[in-house]
């Protein structure tokens, strides 16, 4: 099979006085990441494409294990597009992510675009113990300006404590099936995303079902998480979105 195969890693652990260290920072082929400058408690890491994809063929993998009492953000400098390569084979990106009790993961990366012509999986894997606290955004464009989307298909499942509370899939463009575009799903948009936000407050107060705005919504999960989703026409939109439906949500 060909394409490029790359995983990179991340290790976050409590430091022991306050801060949290990087014991494992793996760049590998087009994966390449950069610590930045954290703040307080917090260390930052910074996701850099070392160049174009995924393509056909690529299968490449992000891995980040947050220990207890550590603390992490992850970024990346710039959207992720999934172009067509030179076999018909499809890519695949998969994201496995994992917080210990009283460790928190900030999972924040810039959005991801399917471009004309490409064949993209990706599927995000999380387990939390039941003390983590995590907050998560996607962030999915389909096509970029004035073009048609590729094929997309997004797998996304959460477990808390080793129960499952989340297990999603969304198929979109050409060859997904039938109504993706229809009014039960995108209703025409052509950027889709979601929040999801772990706390262990939350198993005391647990937040309720509403409409966030025209086309977001919160929805609670059977454990101490919730879901924000929202679609939009384009990615800008779609960012104000969320960053609103987080800002209201830390403001409860």
């Amino acid at each position: 099979m060909g394409g490029v195969h790359a995983t990179a890693r991340i290790e976050a652990r409590g430091d022991g006085r306050g801060g949290t260290a990087l014991p494992v920072l793996e760049s590998d082929g087009p994966l390449a990441l950069r610590r930045t400058r954290g703040t307080g408690a917090e260390a930052r890491v910074m996701l850099v494409g070392a160049m174009s994809g995924p393509l056909g063929g690529d299968r490449f993998a992000v891995e980040a294990d947050v220990g207890g009492g550590a603390r992490l953000r992850v970024g990346s400098a710039a959207a992720t597009i999934a172009l067509p390569g030179q076999t018909k084979d499809d890519a695949r990106y998969e994201v496995r992510l994992t917080v210990a009790d009283d460790g928190e993961l900030h999972w924040l990366p810039e959005p991801l675009i399917s471009a004309k012509g490409s064949d993209l999986s990706v599927v995000t894997r999380v387990g939390l113990d039941a003390g983590a606290r995590l907050v998560l955004r996607e962030e999915q464009v389909l096509g970029r300006a004035g073009e048609e989307p590729g094929l997309l298909r997004s797998r996304l499942a959460l477990r808390i404590a080793g129960r499952v509370v989340l297990d999603q899939e969304l198929a979109c463009g050409p060859g997904a099936p039938g109504g993706w575009d229809g009014p039960a799903v995108l209703a025409g948009h052509r950027a889709v995303g979601q929040l999801v936000l772990a706390r262990p407050e939350f198993a005391q107060r647990p937040m309720e079902a509403r409409i966030l705005a025209e086309h977001a919504c919160v929805m609670p999960l059977a454990g101490p998480a919730v879901l924000v989703t929202a679609v939009a026409p384009d990615g800008l939109r779609l960012r104000r979105a969320l960053d609103e439906a987080l800002a209201e949500l830390d403001n409860r």
